[in-house]
């Protein structure tokens, strides 16, 4: 049975492969000898996560690039991921980039985005926001929620492509309905600047009982600045959630 399942993971997520981690595990250390693609990029999430197996940031990248070199599209994302952040190894931007692409170019949702982030900022490669755009968008299409809420922000603001006010919302509200917090806020903004008050606290709602610290101190900051009395209570819990996941992180 857990044969049979590991074969299928096209993705590297472990949440879907039962409640056994340390079967799962030896599963996925059999494949991986095996030279089985999928094994290995389950093997390197197992030991990047430490789920069934002691954590080993550095060897999951070593299972990440070899799955990767096997034209595994999730390991060469996740190869990404473990260089831009430099979790098993020192940080390298540009070279994260590299693997970012390789993803993006076998059709990953996953590689789209964080190359496009990339392109985006300037990090790793020349600033480059046409092509960002372009990776945003073919995330979006494939169904990637937070792609949708930045193809909504380029087409806002006209960032590698010439606005278009009407479409972004339609991105915003598409973003806010396959559930990313950012696009949840994004769409209450357009819904507040259009007098739906009910329907704006209602996705307002959704997007703090979803959002990170990060989010939730700069969506803070966007709602005291607004000043609107009729969401008085929403800016309190804000101000509360984020009160208490600051002090989460600090303990």
């Amino acid at each position: 049975m857990f044969e049979h399942r590991l074969r299928r993971c096209e993705a590297v997520d472990i949440s879907a492969l039962g409640d056994e981690p340390r079967a799962l595990a030896r599963l996925a250390l059999n494949g991986a000898a095996t030279g089985d693609a999928h094994a290995q990029a389950l093997l390197a999430q197992l030991l990047l996560d430490g789920h069934g197996i002691e954590a080993d940031p550095r060897l999951a990248l070593s299972w990440f690039r070899i799955a990767a070199a096997r034209g595994h599209a999730m390991a060469s994302n996740m190869a990404g991921r473990c260089l831009e952040h430099g979790w098993g190894c020192r940080a390298d931007v540009a070279e994260a980039a590299t693997f970012y692409r390789r993803a993006a170019a076998l059709g990953l949702d996953w590689g789209c985005y964080n190359l496009a982030n990339l392109l985006a900022t300037g990090r790793g490669v020349p600033q480059d926001m046409p092509a960002a755009y372009c990776l945003y968008r073919q995330a979006a299409e494939a169904g990637h929620a937070k792609s949708m809420n930045l193809v909504g922000r380029c087409l806002e603001d006209g960032l590698g492509v010439a606005a278009d006010p009407a479409a972004a919302r339609a991105w915003y509200r598409r973003s806010a309905e396959a559930g990313d917090f950012r696009g949840q806020f994004s769409h209450a903004a357009v819904l507040l600047a259009q007098g739906a008050l009910a329907d704006a606290r209602h996705w307002l709602q959704l997007a703090l009982a979803n959002g990170h610290l990060k989010f939730i101190d700069t969506a803070l900051t966007a709602l005291r600045a607004a000043a609107l009395p009729e969401l008085e209570d929403i800016v309190a819990a804000y101000a509360a959630r984020r009160a208490a996941l600051a002090s989460g992180a600090r303990t």
